[in-house]
């Protein structure tokens, strides 16, 4: 490693226990040298990011297909493609990185644990440390989880391969601070982990590998690859060890597919369907753009609707032209103990994942251990012995940037229902997140941090077009205001004491009803509720 250079790194998050052998002096310069490297970078690319979210905001800027980059689009390269572990991704657990959580998703049957720091976690500091001792634990077999009533789990012969998800760029973790300023939240999340374990994983026949969210250009992706680059090297790791799977869940990244995965070819594994954070994106992208761009109850913008077919038919083509993965969006349902609710929602879930099956998906996410057999089996079907069907081309599809952005072709309506629904849900995963926990069970579904950026987003975007619901009646700041202290006393009434649903409000109202549309509402909830250092 690099001799350490001349900075102060300051610790100022509280002591836990065994956090000391995860913020080891080592580890920390480690974190400090690539964020030192590239925090210029980072912070230019963000700026970007807010300019170009304007013009598109505005119509000064149309999203279409790069013409710099057509040379990419059109020509002849593949990318790493899987590495040890990750040839076989058929069936993929996500969820954070508590031990319940990771001895479970190891056991799950799964072929992949996607380990998430990210829309899954509550980014308090315990979190994120106890996450990574978690990681670090598992890694090397030394973990176990003991339930209340005495129950003791270990992790079995065959677990899952990890794929751990760091924060996005636009986060920063502000419990590290190099002198006086606080660090990428990416960079220490990808850094401890990789610092840590690295060797290890490759000494037990596996590899370093990650899910890359937030990407919104192939820029983006660049100053991943010169972070793996620059990683491998003060590590003595040969170039090419990392893998990375790219969630698309932006607009923007839509339309940079095939440039994002040859910016990350050495390290390219494949791409990812976010099917949450997309819609997401999509309603921040053109919230102020007029009814085209005004979509219905989030319930009603399902995977078959045609821009949202687009998107995914798109995205199978580009990997598998490239040789790689492409994995499908989540099956968020909850097993429950009502066998109609549960028989009506598995065969949802049947139909979603023989729908990405036959599309040519290599495999498929799901949030509960619950969900691993319905997916197995479908995958099962399609590929028997194969571990992916990435010779699938898809050559049939041909996607347009109108297909991309015709959101009109959703239909549905905006509903009295699916208005309470978005405050109600935000109200509930926000208090959830502020008291440490960022996947919650919402109404037999596990919900993470893109469910309530969704509501919010929707909630703002129908109240500046005036969206009328289908009685007519529109949707202003005092019709919402109303049913905001409607909703609020019921999920009180439900929740009982101990809850932080005042703090809830107060975010829900800064990030839905203010006059600007804030790109994430955790920014600002972290900096507020969840840092210890002011």
């Amino acid at each position: 490693m690099a001799a350490r250079l001349n900075y102060r790194i300051e610790v100022t998050g509280p002591a836990g226990n065994r956090f000391d052998e995860i913020l080891t002096p080592a580890a920390l310069d480690f974190v400090a040298r690539l964020d030192n490297e590239f925090a210029g970078r980072r912070r230019e690319l963000l700026d970007a990011r807010r300019l170009r979210r304007e013009k598109l905001g505005t119509g000064e800027e149309e999203l279409d297909f790069r013409h710099e980059t057509r040379w990419v689009r059109e020509g002849d390269w593949r990318v790493a493609g899987a590495a040890p572990g990750l040839e076989d991704r058929r069936v993929e657990i996500t969820g954070p990185t508590d031990r319940k959580m990771t001895v479970n998703a190891l056991n799950s049957g799964a072929k992949v644990w996607l380990a998430d720091f990210e829309d899954a976690t509550s980014p308090t500091w315990h979190n994120i440390v106890d996450g990574q001792l978690n990681l670090f634990d598992a890694i090397r077999r030394n973990i176990d989880f003991t339930t209340e009533n005495g129950k003791r789990y270990a992790i079995g012969d065959s677990p899952a391969t990890i794929v751990a998800r760091p924060r996005g760029w636009h986060l920063v973790e502000k419990h590290i601070r190099i002198d006086g300023r606080p660090v990428s939240a990416s960079l220490v999340d990808f850094g401890l982990y990789f610092f840590h374990n690295a060797r290890q994983l490759l000494a037990r026949g596996s590899g370093p590998y990650f899910y890359l969210p937030k990407l919104e250009s192939h820029l983006e992706a660049r100053l991943w690859n010169d972070v793996f680059l620059l990683a491998q090297d003060e590590l003595g790791i040969p170039r090419g060890t990392i893998r990375a799977t790219v969630l698309i869940e932006t607009i923007t990244a839509a339309f940079e597919m095939d440039e994002i995965l040859y910016e990350l070819r050495e390290h390219a594994a494949g791409l990812n369907a976010g099917r949450w954070d997309y819609i997401f994106s999509v309603i921040k992208n053109f919230s102020s753009r007029g009814a085209d761009f005004v979509l219905p109850d989030r319930a009603q913008v399902t995977m078959t609707v045609p821009f949202m077919r687009a998107y995914t038919e798109q995205l199978v083509r580009t990997c598998h032209r490239r040789g790689a993965h492409a994995i499908g969006g989540m099956a968020a349902f909850i097993p429950s103990k009502d066998p109609e609710i549960n028989a009506t929602a598995l065969e949802k879930v049947r139909q979603d994942k023989e729908r990405e099956a036959g599309d040519g998906f290599d495999g498929s996410w799901v949030a509960h251990p619950g969900l691993v057999p319905v997916c197995r089996e479908v995958f099962d079907g399609v590929l028997g012995d194969k571990p992916n069907q990435i010779g699938k081309l898809r050559e049939d599809v041909v996607v347009t940037a109108d297909d991309l952005l015709n959101v009109a072709s959703a239909g549905g309506e905006v509903t009295e229902n699916g208005l309470r629904a978005n405050i109600n849900v935000a109200l509930r995963y926000v208090d959830a997140w502020l008291r440490g926990t960022g996947a919650a069970a919402i109404f037999n579904l596990m919900e993470d941090a893109a469910t309530a950026e969704i509501a919010r987003c929707q909630v703002w975007q129908w109240i500046r077009n005036g969206t009328k619901l289908d009685d007519g009646t529109a949707v202003t700041h005092q019709l919402v205001t109303g049913f905001l202290e409607e909703e609020l006393a019921k999920v009180r009434a439900d929740l009982g004491e101990g809850n932080r649903l005042d703090d809830a409000r107060e975010i829900f109202v800064e990030t839905a009803l203010g006059e600007k549309l804030p790109s994430f509402l955790t920014t600002g909830a972290y900096a507020r509720y969840l840092t210890d250092y002011r």
